[in-house]
């Protein structure tokens, strides 16, 4: 498999990655960053898959069943044909939502006698010691006792020792797996698997009805809503990067993290995304999960934390695994925690803000919120002047980065929009003169005239993506002559085939080989804005297409083959797709409405 042809189900407690052959080749139990039970994605040769097989005669195709995260695949030979419909349980109960660490896979006979074969193959604890499996009277137990002790349990309908024997079995009716970290009280049943179908498939059919219908784009915002869903961790109200780890940036490279937490950034924005799309207790939940995270009212925010509010997340290597196509090293955890990223405050802000805006006479924590937006401005006024790692987490010396400034002033601005709010007005006029400081400072020292547009940092040349989100954040109106040279002068040096670089000066680990996939999607942006809608929408089209074969985006587009690497799937490429999707079709109501005006 050359492209990260994957389909992604869970239910905001974990999730599996299943190949458009039907294999599960990664899965977590019980939770998103447990250890992993598959993992054939990180080596082909002991990773461990649950792999459903058939003959070359197959024609295969996989598809969701529509507005839910139910992935279904169909294989044909002749008159023979079933289909497997994979989903993880999840629905309302009278308390709180059923969401079990297990996965279904349903059979559907459709038609004649279909065969096919099982490979189930669970290496548990990252295959770190030897997995061994057994028969027993209700159903196949796996356990290992290597670094740690741990077991998964699989129910079927179909022969037990037929299926771990690798026999080959004729579908006459419908049948399942259920494979689960935990053993079953109450043994399932097809007519049971049956019904945990249908009330999922309810519970995303109903989740997905709140998601507005736009006049374009459609299938498309849907299915990234419910991806960022997926990546949402129900639990605390945590959301994950993405549902992987150390899928390469580059193939063959080092650029290989463990994406499995939350950071910060990377949530907020996809809250505020979630939020203007109208699914308002996703947000509730993520801002419970920040005022959990800041007890004291000193204590200055992590980049990032574990789904958990872990605020130690070690970095370790797992020698023993290849790595995705080679391309070690595997690593969980994430050394990053570290790192003093002055953005994160502003782009909080910004979701606390346009949560407090939407809802503030309902709003349960307003007094915690007030509180948090006090100690923000209180950080931000002491270290807003202070170099930090920046948004691309460079891992050498600090810098004076043009985006973490913007979003100090953010902060700042949205903090007083808070202040109105709240109509605490002695504030207002203090933290008016931070803001109009930080932004002067701002338009003296990142603004470089030599190549006409703000760079990545002060006093340098070098030009970057993220300052593109000048605009989108309110620091510059999109027809500003300095903000429309930027995006020029950003097409220029880091536009590749359509595709956008987050900078390219070198890094820590030299020139990056693939496009940043969020960076396009900016610039996308950016251009429209400036009045280049056309060439705006052409290029959305074009970065569309390098999705995969179900819509879905990882991190980074290789600039040549257009392959998808990085993490997968990952929130801030579906994100930034949402927010070019909704200002395209805004345009075309609003062409419409002054058509029929005319």
């Amino acid at each position: 498999m050359d492209n990260l042809d994957y389909g992604i189900i869970g239910n905001c407690r974990s999730a599996a990655l299943v190949s458009k052959t039907g294999s599960i080749d990664w899965c977590c139990l019980p939770e998103f960053d447990s250890s992993s039970v598959f993992a054939k994605l990180l080596d082909d040769t002991i990773g461990g898959s649950f792999e459903i097989q058939v003959d070359d005669s197959y024609v295969i195709t996989q598809r969701y069943k529509k507005h839910t995260a139910i992935l279904i695949t169909r294989f044909t030979s002749g008159d023979a044909s079933f289909e497997i419909r994979d989903f993880m349980p999840r629905y309302r109960k009278e308390e709180g939502y059923n969401s079990p660490p297990e996965l279904v896979r349903f059979f559907k006979h459709i038609s004649g006698k279909p065969v096919f074969k099982v490979h189930y193959d669970p290496k548990l604890e990252y295959a770190m010691g030897k997995t061994e499996t057994y028969v027993k009277k209700n159903f196949i137990v796996s356990l290992t006792h290597g670094e740690k002790f741990d077991t998964c349990f699989l129910y079927t309908s179909f022969n037990k020792n037929a299926v771990l024997e690798g026999r080959e079995i004729t579908l006459k009716k419908d049948g399942y797996f259920l494979m689960g970290y935990n053993e079953k009280l109450f043994l399932p049943t097809v007519r049971k698997m049956y019904m945990e179908l249908e009330r999922t498939k309810v519970y995303w059919l109903n989740w997905s009805d709140k998601t507005p219908n736009y006049k374009k784009y459609n299938a498309q915002i849907s299915r990234s809503a419910i991806t960022l869903k997926l990546l949402s961790y129900d639990k605390t109200g945590a959301v994950l990067a993405a549902a992987t780890t150390s899928l390469p940036e580059t193939i063959g490279e080092v650029r290989n993290w463990d994406y499995r937490f939350c950071w910060i950034r990377d949530a907020s924005m996809a809250i505020k995304v979630i939020g203007d799309l109208g699914h308002r207790n996703v947000a509730k939940r993520y801002l419970q999960f920040i005022v959990d995270l800041i007890p004291d009212k000193d204590e200055k925010l992590q980049i990032m934390y574990g789904i958990n509010k872990e605020k130690k997340l070690t970095e370790l290597t797992l020698e023993h695994l290849d790595g995705y196509k080679g391309s070690a090293p595997v690593r969980i955890g994430n050394a990053a925690y570290k790192q003093k990223q002055n953005d994160i405050y502003g782009i909080l802000m910004d979701v606390i803000y346009q949560q407090l805006s939407k809802y503030h006479n309902d709003t349960e924590n307003g007094e915690e919120l007030w509180g948090i937006t006090k100690g923000i401005v209180w950080i931000v006024s002491n270290h807003w002047k202070e170099a930090d790692k920046g948004i691309w987490e460079f891992r050498a010396e600090d810098r004076h980065f043009t985006f973490s400034k913007v979003l100090c002033w953010v902060a700042i601005d949205r903090a007083i929009k808070v202040a109105r709010l709240f109509k605490k007005t002695a504030k207002i006029e203090k933290w008016t003169a931070l803001e109009q400081e930080i932004k002067r400072d701002i338009h003296e020292n990142a603004w470089n005239p030599e190549v006409n547009a703000f760079t990545q940092s002060y006093g340098s040349p070098d030009m970057d993506a993220s300052v593109l989100l000048m605009e989108s954040y309110g620091f510059i109106h999109a027809k500003d002559p300095k903000f429309v040279s930027t995006v020029k002068a950003i097409e220029k040096e880091l536009s590749n085939d359509g595709l956008l670089y987050r900078y390219k000066n070198e890094d820590d680990f030299g020139l990056p080989s693939s496009s940043f996939t969020i960076c396009t999607f900016w610039f996308i942006n950016s251009l429209f804005k400036i009045g280049e809608q056309e060439k705006a929408m052409k290029q959305f089209d074009k970065l569309l297409s390098y999705s995969n074969h179900l819509g879905l985006f990882s991190e980074d587009i290789d600039f040549k083959t257009k392959r998808l690497l990085g993490n997968f799937p990952q929130a801030y490429s579906h994100l930034a797709l949402i927010e070019c999707a909704i200002l395209f079709s805004n345009k075309e109501t609003e062409e419409q409405v002054l058509e029929s005006i005319s």
